[in-house]
């Protein structure tokens, strides 16, 4: 299997990472954090480079490409940490793409390439404990449309984003719509999430809905691991970084008149955070390359991914914060936020012990030894 990338993947990778470069410095993120954790117009930046329209084919108005390209754009979005939810994009445009309607897809596929529309995922609620099948949210036919009530929590930039796929039990099954933020009947109550990007609670109250899918749980998994790829590829890149802030730091902070790098047993934690990171990398590309296989075979992949991702992003950020001392911490230096955003990345869509137990699940008589 050839795992080098085509140039055009290397020229994306490029481009991407020189917008973050030259226009999404630490600074600029500080401003956008203070201003409440998300800025549109950075958002129409991303989508004035095509990268909102990743995965919507080419007949929408889309860059027809797919997960592998979406994997390293991630992954240098991740090294600026990066407040805009882009992977929502991915995330609803690959769901509409694959279980929605031709008049659904024609609606929605091209706004949501050009960044005309942000649409999110609003899936969690506060019994789910992140599992899918789990929902409180009620939908009932009205007229030609359908109408949904409940509560979903945590949903990325929820009160400005333009529409929400929502999972809602209709007739007792798991359904799959499409909510219009400016509709009659929605609240949104917005807030800072821990790594600082934008989240909201939204409440439906009889919304007026779209219906993407009547049989929502595999249309609503398939966008879950499209969100675990897309999480683990951003996650790569968070802890690229955060190595690159901390190697930097200990070439330059001296003790006992030189460089804490020349100290051995430091060299060896370093030497144990690039190992974590390289094994995050490689089960990272194991997660995108399997968005395509069926249901069981890729949701076992996506959840060992996430296991060793979890573990990964647990040490390095920690190291990281141990390795730097004080200065780990403090609000004014970059490597904090890097820690941050770590340990949100562990806990999105499933934390290491939900996955971890997913991956047990899923084990056969020989408990994986010879599966």
């Amino acid at each position: 299997m050839d795992f080098d990338f085509s140039d055009d993947q290397q020229a994306l990778r490029e481009a991407v990472a020189k917008w973050v470069e030259k226009s999404y410095d630490f600074e600029r993120r500080q401003q956008i954090v203070k201003a409440g954790g998300f800025d549109r117009a950075v958002y129409n930046e991303l989508a004035e480079l095509g990268l909102a329209g990743i995965y919507v084919p080419e007949e929408y108005g889309g860059m027809g490409m797919g997960p592998v390209e979406a994997m390293v754009v991630l992954e240098e979005l991740g090294r600026g940490i990066v407040c805009e939810p882009l992977t929502q994009a991915f995330v609803t445009s690959a769901v509409i793409n694959a279980c929605g309607s031709d008049t659904v897809k024609q609606a929605w596929l091209p706004k949501i390439a050009s960044g005309e529309a942000l649409v999110v995922l609003a899936q969690q609620e506060r019994k789910a404990r992140y599992k899918l099948d789990v929902c409180e949210a009620k939908a009932a036919k009205a007229g030609d449309g359908y109408t949904v009530t409940g509560q979903k929590n945590i949903v990325p930039a929820g009160d400005a984003a333009d529409a929400f796929v929502v999972p809602a039990l209709l007739d007792g099954k798991l359904a799959l719509f499409l909510v219009e933020r400016s509709s009659k009947g929605v609240n949104t109550r917005g807030y800072l999430t821990q790594d600082e990007a934008r989240a909201a609670d939204v409440l439906l109250d009889g919304a007026p809905a779209t219906l993407i899918s009547a049989d929502g749980l595999p249309a609503l998994t398939y966008g879950v691991d499209v969100g675990i790829a897309c999480t683990c590829a951003e996650a790569v890149g968070a802890m690229d970084q955060t190595l690159k802030l901390t190697v930097e730091y200990m070439n330059q902070r001296k003790q006992f008149g030189v460089v804490i790098a020349s100290f051995q047993a430091l060299r060896h934690r370093v030497a144990d955070m690039k190992m974590q990171l390289e094994l995050a990398r490689s089960m990272s590309y194991y997660a995108t390359l399997k968005l395509g296989a069926p249901e069981a075979e890729r949701r076992q992949a996506l959840s060992r991914a996430k296991v060793q991702l979890g573990n990964a992003l647990r040490f390095v950020g920690q190291q990281s914060v141990q390795l730097h001392g004080g200065i780990g911490v403090t609000d004014e230096y970059a490597g904090s936020h890097y820690f941050k955003k770590l340990t949100q990345l562990e806990m999105t869509y499933g934390d290491t012990m939900h996955h971890l137990g997913e991956v047990s699940s899923r084990m056969t008589d020989t408990a994986g030894v010879f599966a």
